[in-house]
């Protein structure tokens, strides 16, 4: 399945209601490069006031719902459309990381329409699944720590 559809979809919305957020997680590695698949995209955000008026108008912008499922992760917010089962995931604490600020700055801005997406380095997504712990997380980590390897390897040969 082509994720670049609902990558610019998501995109033009977030960037269309201002609502500043990275994208983490598989959806993350894969846009740099490496070979994970995942169902949904996570995000972090800061959440204030504002930022959650600017989730609502997401929500409606897209056709969805906001649903508070019972996690083991603070705060999260997903949002759903149910149609094409599309689900993101919105989170102001990301393990493994210090700050959205931090994160930020070692993000990339990548285009996908007529927008640009927020997506977090691979090492930040790394971080984070070594923070979290879980068996899904850990799962990938070999994936994700080889071609964050070969990947600076190949930059060390274009110096």
């Amino acid at each position: 399945m082509d994720a670049e559809p609902f990558l610019i979809a998501i995109a033009e919305a977030l960037e269309d209601v201002g609502l500043e957020a990275i994208l983490v997680g598989n959806a993350a590695a894969a846009l740099r490069g490496a070979p994970v698949t995942t169902l949904d995209f996570d995000f972090m955000f800061r959440k204030t006031a504002a930022n959650l008026g600017k989730l609502k108008r997401l929500a409606r912008r897209l056709g969805a719902v906001i649903l508070r499922p019972y996690y083991p992760v603070s705060d999260l917010y997903r949002v759903v459309v149910e149609d094409t089962g599309l689900q993101l995931d919105f989170m102001s604490v990301l393990h493994g990381v210090h700050s959205f600020a931090s994160l930020r700055s070692r993000a990339e801005r990548v285009p996908f329409g007529r927008a640009r997406l927020w997506v977090a380095s691979l090492a930040d997504v790394i971080a984070s699944k070594k923070a979290l712990g879980r068996p899904r997380d850990l799962a990938v980590l070999d994936v994700l720590e080889r071609t964050a390897r070969e990947q600076e390897s190949r930059q060390g040969k274009k110096a």
